[in-house]
């Protein structure tokens, strides 16, 4: 539970600059470009963007691993510059790449890790995350036996050792199985049902639809989006109308203004503007055209044709 003094954001940054200096082979490169972002208390909230685009660094900026150029944070109420280790407490990180003590068990680890937290060991609450995460049965296991999902959920318990009320998931199913992934987004959802506030950042954009109230899209240094997740999905207006005909067609028939594509599977996907056209207009030109029409499915847009259009310019249309 959140103490009644929580503040009403869990982060916030604003104007923040990181510049990397040059070096023999490369010029000086800005990788955030004054970036506004504020973390609602108890979201899941989703940051997004193509590789290189700035999230890696605004997430180092936050652990305290990479020095800020210019700009304000803000984690849980306390400024990282004028209260650095309050700031760092309130968050737990789970970075992309697997780091662990080989040599250590699960249990060994997660104590070791508390340790270094300050937690006081009656406070420790190392079983607990076992279960949790599902490592009990594996807590005396050396690290290097575990399966690459099991240390993906070692890293999400060693990073919840000392209770923060903010987690950040720097790609934390990649290379996980569905199985694996379903438990482990079970567990997320617990914590922030908890009242943890939960940073995610995924290349699995269908993730983020589904466990995201908010997302934020960064591209070239720079915030282009950040809106609940309904409001973005509003976006982009098409919609797609996909006429399964009674024979399988070859090509497409002239059903302009609409734009027509015949799939693999021999339908027929229509897209429209939602604003400028309906349904029923849709289906009309398909039987002008003469199109036996054995079934109907309407498709409306997902995050990867928002993120899409937004990162690089277009939304794809409908393979």
């Amino acid at each position: 539970m959140l103490p009644d003094n929580a503040p009403e954001n869990a982060i916030e940054a604003r104007g923040l600059v990181k510049t990397y200096a040059a070096t023999k082979t490369m010029p000086p490169k800005t990788a955030l470009k004054g970036v506004d972002l504020v973390v609602p208390r108890g979201s899941i909230f989703g940051l997004l963007g193509p590789n290189g685009a700035g999230k890696s660094t605004f997430i180092n900026i936050l652990a305290g691993v990479v020095r800020k150029t210019a700009g304000k944070v803000a984690i849980w109420g306390r400024d990282v510059d004028e209260e650095p280790r309050n700031a760092r407490a309130a968050l737990g990180v789970v970075p992309q790449e697997i780091a662990a003590d080989v040599f250590f068990t699960p249990k060994e680890a997660l104590e070791v890790t508390a340790g270094l937290y300050g937690v006081p060991k009656k406070e420790r609450r190392t079983d607990e995350l076992l279960t949790a995460l599902g490592l009990m049965e594996k807590k005396d296991a050396y690290v290097r036996q575990l399966s690459g999902g099991m240390k993906r959920r070692l890293m999400v318990a060693k990073a919840m050792v000392h209770s923060p009320p903010v987690l950040i998931l720097d790609e934390p199913t990649a290379g996980v199985d569905v199985e694996l992934r379903r438990q482990l987004w079970e567990h997320v959802v617990g914590l922030n049902k908890q009242g943890v506030t939960v940073v995610l950042t995924t290349h699995y954009l269908e993730e983020a639809q589904e466990l995201c109230d908010t997302i934020a899209i960064i591209n070239h240094g720079e915030l282009v989006a950040c809106e609940p997740t309904s409001r973005l999905l509003r976006r982009i207006d098409t919609r797609t109308v996909v006429v399964t005909p009674e024979r399988p067609l070859a090509a497409a028939p002239d059903l302009s203004p609409f734009h027509a594509k015949v799939r693999k599977n021999g339908d027929l996907a229509v897209s429209f503007k939602a604003g400028e056209a309906s349904v029923e207009a849709v289906l009309a030109a398909v039987k002008t055209a003469g199109v036996a029409i054995q079934d109907i499915a309407i498709e409306d847009p997902d995050l990867e044709d928002v993120f899409l259009s937004l990162t690089y310019g277009a939304a794809t249309a409908a393979a």
